[in-house]
């Protein structure tokens, strides 16, 4: 029997709609969320964990006979326009990451593996580029997205060598550390993942571990870069958990990190593929500007 066939036996209801990877359920005795559980993940003891610690900004669990799922409690979100909806989110966020920090001891080798991935990422990202701008420059004629690439070249080229040089700056102030903040994190943050009903929720755990908080800052910025105002909610979560030095920088290299452009497909799709990209680069740059007021532009 299929996992939604015996929850239909057992619940009884009257309508259930499938909304990505979620079955909303609507019964007599209220409305229930089944979701396929998270291979090698227990929610609930990261939930009863996350009680522990006095936060609650999460749909319930209930109990099931079946290994493979988990039903959820249905949360109805009641502000579908709502203007502080990245404030509140953040404000969670920041919540989250206070209430659950501890620090680690690492060795040496944690802060030169991340530096290491980094790098090579950084240099891959060049050589990427760099092939392209070569292989446009010889055209004789650019198509529309070809020479918006050209075009904007020299930026791209400056986040990234602005990423290498913070990377390095980065290095330096951690090399000697053999500690490093940690907290539950989210790891899957989107304006998308939280409801407000009576209270704040906090949805999709699936992805959620140990790690350090700026990672929720980074895929928050990367799922949401076009719809926020980063600037303020950024000083609104720094106003809860505050970052240090090194955890700034290195949230501000990985958000630096341009965006791997697609050059294939068709023309229109290469175009806004090209856009997208391009104003990401620009946005990023506007809200890092403040933070290195003094520094010489490339």
């Amino acid at each position: 029997m299929s996992r939604i066939e015996s929850f239909k036996n057992l619940y009884k209801p009257y309508r259930y709609t499938i909304r990505g990877k979620c079955t909303i359920l609507e019964t007599t005795s209220g409305n229930f969320v089944i979701k396929e559980k998270p291979k090698n993940k227990d929610l609930i003891s990261i939930f009863n964990y996350l009680k522990s610690r006095n936060f609650y900004y999460f749909p319930e669990i209930y109990h099931t006979t079946r290994d493979d799922t988990y039903i959820y409690e249905y949360i109805e979100d009641n502000e579908t326009i709502n203007p502080s909806k990245s404030e509140d989110l953040i404000t969670i966020v920041s919540l989250l990451h206070s209430k659950t920090s501890y620090t680690k001891e690492v060795s040496e080798e944690t802060y030169k593996e991340i530096y290491e991935n980094i790098k090579n990422n950084i240099l891959y990202l060049k050589d990427y580029y760099l092939k392209y701008y070569e292989l446009f420059l010889k055209n004789i004629y650019n198509s529309p997205s070809e020479y918006e690439f050209l075009r904007n070249y020299s930026k791209i080229n400056a986040a990234l060598n602005f990423s290498e040089r913070e990377l390095d700056s980065w290095y330096s102030l951690v090399i000697e550390k053999n500690n490093e903040r940690i907290s539950l994190i989210h790891n899957n943050l989107s304006l998308d993942h939280y409801l407000k009903n009576d209270k704040d929720y906090l949805i999709s755990w699936d992805n959620a571990k140990f790690d350090t908080p700026i990672l929720d800052l980074y895929k928050l910025y990367q799922n949401n870069f076009w719809d926020l105002e980063f600037s303020s909610i950024y000083q609104k979560y720094k106003a809860v958990n505050n970052l240090n030095t090194e955890e700034e920088k290195l949230f501000f290299i990985l958000i630096s990190l341009v965006p791997e452009i697609d050059f294939n497909g068709t023309e229109f799709n290469k175009c806004k593929n090209m856009r997208s990209k391009l104003d990401y680069i620009f946005k990023t740059e506007a809200f890092l500007k403040p933070y290195y007021a003094t520094d010489t532009e490339e």
